[in-house]
């Protein structure tokens, strides 16, 4: 189904899934839709030998073998240039995508590594989770039940993403800084600034702008690379009076 090299399938990211019947429905959904790469972030190791895995994912099996096991997030989505972070909440400042609208962005930006993030069944996402995140997707439901259970919501996406492939897509483009390329810029740009003593000793919301700016223009690897290498040098230079 994803044989269009403008896009790449998502990685499916589990925050701390408690179901073990869950992550088996999840495996069969992934089936139906051409999904291979998933990551469960979980404190738990056992989870992913649980039972239930086996006997929800009807045909899917191969995948109960290759799913990934991670302590954290960060660890889940280091070699991901866009990760999408899913929630019902309004967070003030941050755009919110349907999962229509998620497929279609990934077609265009043509991301070479890029995830969906789930919260676990009861409360989702934390604000620490999404903060995380490159942007943000919710699923538009009735407000009598706003919330769908975790294996509805991975079939909405993975359908969505599917269905976004066109055969008139446009070709790859440059791959995108991953998250790991980012936030070695990122700690480079706040040392720099606090070299030349632009922020303030408490003060990172400068430096968060100026990523957002940088990841609003697709941030490419070789781009990242060439800024971490600039930021790294005024570093080291001698304090500006």
């Amino acid at each position: 189904m994803y044989t269009n090299p403008a896009m790449k399938p998502p990685r499916l990211v589990l925050l701390r899934p408690r179901n073990a019947d869950n992550l088996g429905a999840i495996a069969r959904a992934m089936k139906n839709f051409g999904l291979t790469d998933w990551v469960v972030v979980s404190p738990n190791p056992k989870l992913i030998e649980a039972p239930g895995l086996n006997v929800m994912a009807v045909k899917a099996f191969d995948l109960i073998e290759k799913v990934k096991r991670v302590d954290t997030l960060e660890e889940a989505v280091a070699d991901c240039s866009w990760v999408v972070g899913t929630t019902m909440r309004v967070i003030d400042g941050r755009r919110r995508l349907t999962p229509k609208q998620v497929g279609a962005e990934a077609v265009s930006r043509g991301d070479e590594n890029w995830a969906i993030v789930f919260g676990d069944e009861r409360s989702g996402m934390s604000n620490e989770d999404l903060a995380q995140c490159h942007a943000l997707s919710f699923i538009p439901s009735h407000d009598d039940q706003p919330s769908l259970n975790l294996a509805q919501a991975v079939v909405v996406y993975a359908y969505e993403s599917a269905m976004a492939v066109r055969p008139e897509a446009t070709p790859p483009n440059p791959a995108l800084a991953n998250d790991g390329e980012q936030r070695a810029l990122r700690t480079s740009l706040e040392l720099a600034l606090r070299h030349i003593r632009f922020l303030a000793h408490d003060d990172r919301h400068a430096v968060d702008q100026l990523m957002q700016s940088l990841l609003n223009g697709r941030l490419t690897r070789k781009d990242a690379a060439l800024w971490t290498a600039v930021m790294r040098v005024a570093a080291k230079q001698g304090t500006m009076p």
